[in-house]
């Protein structure tokens, strides 16, 4: 028996997540205290504003940024609208082809049948939990499309408020858009919890104690928290990157102007896409993360000693780690905003890293003493029918402990990578003196030697865990490198606001200082996206792994036997895909950028005095061409993923299917890293140029030298691998795993067509 007593566990879980949800709006109220009016006066200042502005910084200028915020905020409300009445067309198709599949199990019979595991007893009838994982499915994908949603309207309500508060100094501007993004980061961690939640009660009350159906049930949440992720990443990322690499391209080096200058006609729809892209995408794809990892680890559960003794506390073991995640993660915030204030530039990153020690630190405390309340002394775990691994609480605790330290080994190694203070990206920079393809090679060369250490975090993480409580150890590893998700989302959201915050600032004409400070902003929270993307495509690799030990174990198969011709074709099959899909994303931003650059040109050879400034550019066209792009382009890469776990299954079989879910993590865990870390990479090292901060990169710039324009176009090649691609694979992954899961009972009865014939 447990410390903790259900009833109470029936109370901490809810009131984590309220709590979680009250911080945020908290968070969000004090930003609203920021204003956008030239004439507004501010409890710091107690006399009026305009002793805060430079002469060059007066009250039209603020009126410009507001101006500037409304129009990135209507696009991106634009976009996500669009996209989602598109989205929900798509997953409202499948989640009939969700109940039609699983219903159809057992010929959509209402009678109870054997259960799978404790043949003994009997479970309630498939056509009943083809009905309950279609509403979980249909929560997965609400929750994530509000999770994706309301982290674009903060992101674009405080961009502006950013941008205003650097006139007061970088402190100010540092509290902001950290506040902001924690308003992400609590909301949708404590959604997310507290849905799930709401839903396993719902669901008990027809299925009482009969975890396994229940859970089977759940898996559903995950497969629709995935499924938005998929299209918001792919659907963002080629809307940003079209915009991105048609204002640099013409921008920056065809016309040797400021990147986010108001004269060129794609800087709004660059600034929506960091939006729709960076924030919304970001949001849906660690939500989906969450949900997986933790239905994996209820679905493990749910046929362990928990299961079959009723321990409802054990039970729900991993929503305890993420509850404590929450109130952990609600600490360490305040240790940016409120305990410790910064006073220069140099500060700025610095603290975002020590975010991540904090809540690493804290978070060790809070699960050793969760593992002692929540845990039986000793338990036993099922593991593919084989004889069941007994495991002492202690040893979960291990299991956990180590997820959440390998996330920080992977974040630390991808800040190493792809921040310009080391010597990897500053090699990079050196190597745009003698043009882009030097610079080109040495980028490659970095992504794919950064892929090593968070491999080898990920196998001591995997091996670990398995160890000492097989494919439920994974999960629950993987949830501890997902409990700090609250502090990772407010990290990685922090910097679109930081670089929406600067492109307002240059759009505007704000005074050289402003734009210093927001700049410095937008340089360190370059590189926490670039531990966000590395913390989710970690937790992707041990999410996948299992859901694929829960698959399975749900497919009724003993062992999979890679020297099977059925697995092995399966194996390499699985294997190509992550190269097949980079394929389509990568094209389709291509395609996307090439419309945009037209366009761009078209404007600056027609439009009379735009380059003197003196005209303004047709910023509309320009959104309509990424709107329009990333529309058409995000269907048949979306479709790949989601269709070949049914075709397999269906013609294939559950041999051939669990081949392609391994092939599918072992290659794509190693593209999505080398990508990312390389269009990061690429990226900072430019950045590194056009700052000049030491005597070695004043000596490759300034803005407009060769070298210069060699980094802009190694960027250019990486906002895809970065942006795109990169963050896309993991959803891949996860998504194809979660999806096998869901119709494992289908495939199990009626796939492996071919085979039959």
């Amino acid at each position: 028996m447990t410390i903790l007593s259900a009833t109470l566990t029936e109370v901490l879980i809810p009131l984590a997540a309220i709590i979680g949800i009250a911080f945020a709006l908290y968070q969000w109220y004090l930003v609203s205290f920021i204003s956008v009016s030239p004439a507004a006066k501010s409890e710091d200042d107690g006399c009026a504003e305009e002793h805060l502005l430079e002469e060059a910084d007066g009250p039209e200028k603020v009126v410009k940024c507001a101006e500037i915020q409304e129009a990135i905020s209507l696009g991106a409300n634009s976009f996500l609208l669009t996209e989602y009445k598109y989205l929900g067309a798509f997953l409202g198709a499948f989640a009939i082809i969700i109940f039609l599949f699983l219903g159809s199990v057992k010929n959509f019979s209402t009678s109870k049948q054997k259960c799978v595991y404790d043949t003994s007893a009997e479970c309630a009838p498939a056509l009943v939990t083809a009905a309950f994982t279609t509403v979980a499915f249909i929560l997965g994908v609400l929750t994530s499309v509000l999770s994706g949603y309301l982290g674009m309207k903060i992101a674009t309500y405080a961009n502006a408020r950013t941008t205003l508060e650097a006139r007061k100094g970088v402190g100010k501007a540092f509290i902001t858009a950290f506040r902001s993004g924690s308003v992400m980061g609590f909301l949708l961690a404590a959604s997310g919890l507290f849905v799930l939640y709401i839903a396993i009660n719902l669901f008990k009350i027809y299925y009482g104690t009969e975890w396994e159906g229940l859970f089977e049930a759940i898996t559903g949440y995950g497969l629709g928290g995935s499924s938005v992720a998929l299209f918001g990443r792919v659907g963002g990322g080629i809307y940003t990157k079209a915009a991105d690499v048609g204002a640099d391209l013409v921008g920056k080096v065809e016309r040797n102007i400021p990147e986010d200058d108001p004269r060129n006609p794609a800087v709004i729809a660059d600034n929506v896409g960091d939006n729709v892209g960076d924030i919304a995408g970001m949001g849906s794809d660690l939500f989906g993360s969450f949900a997986e990892s933790s239905c994996a680890a209820l679905v493990v559960a749910s046929i362990s000693s928990f299961g079959t003794e009723h321990d409802f506390t054990a039970m729900c073991f991993p929503l305890l780690i993420s509850s404590m995640g929450i109130i952990v993660c609600l600490v360490t915030t305040l240790f940016a905003t409120d305990f410790y204030e910064i006073n220069d530039t140099k500060q700025i990153e610095p603290t975002l890293k020590r975010q991540l020690i904090i809540s690493t630190i804290l978070m060790t405390l809070g699960i050793l003493l969760v593992c002692y309340l929540a845990l039986p002394s000793y338990f036993h775990i099922y593991n593919m029918g084989s004889t069941p691994r007994g495991v002492h609480w202690w040893g979960l605790f291990f299991c956990v402990a180590v997820g959440l330290w390998a996330g920080l080994i992977i974040g630390y190694t991808t800040e190493y990578f792809t921040s310009n203070a080391y010597s990897p990206v500053q090699d990079v920079a050196d190597s745009c003196r003698t043009g882009a393809a030097t610079n080109v090679i040495f980028g490659l060369a970095l992504g794919y030697k950064s892929v090593i250490i968070p491999i080898f975090a990920i196998a001591v993480a995997i091996y670990v865990s398995y160890s000492i409580a097989v494919f439920y150890g994974v999960a629950v590893a993987a949830l501890g490198m997902l409990s700090t998700i609250a502090t990772g989302l407010a990290i990685d959201a922090y910097g679109p606001i930081s670089d929406n915050a600067g492109g307002i600032a240059e759009m505007a004409g704000l005074s050289h200082s402003i734009r210093e400070r927001t700049d410095a902003l937008d340089a360190a929270g370059n590189t926490t996206a670039a531990i966000g993307k590395g913390f989710a495509i970690g937790s992707a690799a041990l999410v996948s792994l299992a859901l694929f030990g829960a698959y399975v174990s749900r497919a009724s198969l003993s062992t999979v036997d890679v020297l099977s011709a059925r697995v092995f074709i399966g194996l390499i099959v699985g294997a190509m895909l992550p190269y097949w899909f980079s394929a389509m994303t990568m094209k389709s931003v291509g395609k996307a950028a090439l419309s945009m650059v037209e366009e761009v040109r078209r404007q600056f050879n027609t439009i009379p005095g735009l380059m003197e400034g003196i005209a303004s550019p047709d910023y509309a066209t320009c959104v309509k061409i990424s709107t329009d792009a990333s529309i058409r382009e995000m269907i048949p890469p979306g479709a790949l993923v989601m269709l070949t776990p049914l075709i397999v299954g269906i013609l294939f079989g559950v041999q051939t299917l669990a081949g392609v879910l391994a092939g599918a993590l072992v290659s794509g865990v190693q593209i999505a890293i080398s990508a990312s870390n390389t269009g990061g990479a690429w990226d900072n090292a430019k950045k590194y140029i056009e700052a000049g901060n030491s005597e070695h990169a004043r000596s490759l710039g300034p803005k407009g030298s060769d070298a210069h324009k060699a980094a802009v176009i190694g960027d250019t090649v990486g906002d895809p691998l970065k942006d795109t691609s990169g963050p896309s694979l993991n959803i891949l992954i996860k998504l194809m795993a979660v999806e096998s899961l869901v119709f494992a009972p289908f495939f199990a009865a009626h796939g492996g067509l071919l085979f039959k014939i």
